[in-house]
């Protein structure tokens, strides 16, 4: 009974941890991703080198990035867009 119980939570918590992982996924309606203007620790989320929000080595990381309102990116120095505007 207990390994039954376990194995049950076990998957309980697989699901959530799916379902949150789904959402840094899916961005935020109005936003768009810029990447090279991050301060260390400040990133929104993960790049090859880490798999989580929040740990940015250095400043200005070109691979790190952040959520910024759509068209700011651009007008940032040193800004880039992470992900190419859909046409």
């Amino acid at each position: 009974m207990k390994n039954a119980k376990t194995i049950v939570n076990s998957a309980l918590v697989s699901v959530l941890a799916l379902g949150l992982s789904t959402n840094a996924f899916a961005g935020k309606a109005g936003f768009e991703k810029c990447a090279g203007i991050v301060k260390a620790g400040m990133n929104d989320c993960g790049t090859s080198k880490h798999a989580c929000g929040g740990v940015a080595a250095t400043d200005a990381d070109p691979e790190e990035w952040i959520y910024v309102p759509e068209g700011t990116c651009e007008k940032i120095v040193g800004g880039t867009l992470k992900e190419p505007k859909k046409k």
